[in-house]
């Protein structure tokens, strides 16, 4: 077990949840606050976390409602993915110097079991990419492109949010397994020239016309057999007009609807379904982490190739975490929003 050093921090600086938003989240909602820290247990380490996610599906976990992941406590430190250095520990499994992964995120430093933490493989990516293309983002494309909507090589593939830290990955996956087309959704033209630098073969800002619309020019007379969902609503709509006979659909997110404060319609052409003989299945990450190793051997392969490239989107200082997390909301980063500590 590592030595404790006597200049450790004793406490942390953290972001808590300081009341419950109401349609978009705003300053107010959130409070930087200090707290101390634990001491450490035997089979604990101390974390200075280097980088923290900040992610879509937290939205979800501000409101108190029963859901897949319990909400995010009043008054108390949010948590979300983060990568650090472990600069105590009373484990015999992580020593001192060891990058980790692990979901104590919103805070500085972080105390926690040293099973709760996973090893960064640093000699494959920078710490920052186990957040993103090799962590639980990189994990969700890629489950949800092979084990859920079962891509098969000759796929036409269609994916909303494609400038996401997700959707980008989807589609360069896609393409590096064979995929006979490509289409990605965004929401601002340089993020629809981003999308064609990484090899999407059509791209299109849904803000240019109804989505309907471009989706049925970009997929030409071929169609589409795979949709990834990250944005629901309309994209969900248009999707299922174009698909093909035993087309498939990933629904990984609806960001189109986190801060709706009325319920939004149910796409109104669902009866679709029906004659082509449709799949749509929800997923989450947490149902496939048995694919973790297959994927980081096979998703590092094609990184250090440059077969496949990833974006990120870097936010300086705990205190901006929250503005961040609201422009993620607002589709200002390109890749994974990350904030830097």
């Amino acid at each position: 077990m590592s030595t404790e050093n006597t200049n450790l921090p004793t406490s942390t600086r953290e972001i808590q949840l300081a009341s419950r938003p109401h349609g978009r989240p705003v300053p107010e909602n959130f409070r930087l606050a200090e707290s101390a820290l634990p001491e450490l247990q035997d089979g604990q380490v101390l974390v200075r976390n280097l980088f923290i996610s900040v992610d879509p599906y937290m939205r979800g976990r501000m409101n108190d409602v029963k859901s897949y992941s319990a909400p995010f406590a009043l008054d108390a430190a949010m948590e979300g993915g983060a990568v650090g250095e472990v600069i105590a520990s009373r484990s015999e499994d992580r020593k001192v110097g060891d990058t980790v992964v692990h979901s104590l995120g919103w805070r500085e430093y972080a105390v926690l079991d040293a099973g709760a933490t996973s090893p960064a493989r640093t000699d494959l990516a920078p710490a920052s990419a186990f957040l993103g293309a090799l962590g639980m983002t990189g994990l969700t494309a890629y489950a949800g492109l092979l084990k859920v909507a079962d891509f098969k090589p000759g796929d036409a593939v269609f994916v909303s949010g494609a400038a996401g830290a997700v959707g980008s990955l989807v589609g360069q996956i896609a393409k590096a397994m064979g995929a006979s087309r490509v289409i990605g959704s965004a929401g601002t033209p340089e993020k629809v020239a981003r999308l064609l630098e990484l090899g999407f073969d059509a791209a299109f800002n849904y803000h240019d016309g109804p989505v309907r619309d471009l989706l049925k020019d970009a997929a030409g007379e071929k169609g589409i057999d795979v949709y990834f969902d990250n944005v629901g609503g309309e994209h969900l709509e248009a999707a299922l007009s174009v698909m093909n006979v035993g087309g498939r659909v990933a629904m990984c997110g609806a960001i189109a609807q986190y801060n709706s404060t009325e319920p939004t319609p149910a796409p109104r052409n669902l009866m679709l379904a029906i004659g082509k003989q449709l799949t749509l299945k929800g997923f989450l990450v947490g149902g496939y982490w048995q694919y973790m190793g297959e994927f980081v051997e096979k998703v590092s392969g094609w990184i250090a190739d440059g077969t496949i490239r990833y974006d990120e989107t870097i936010v300086d200082g705990l205190e901006n975490a929250p503005q961040a997390f609201m422009d993620l909301l607002d589709g200002a980063n390109t890749g994974k929003m990350l904030v830097r500590l």
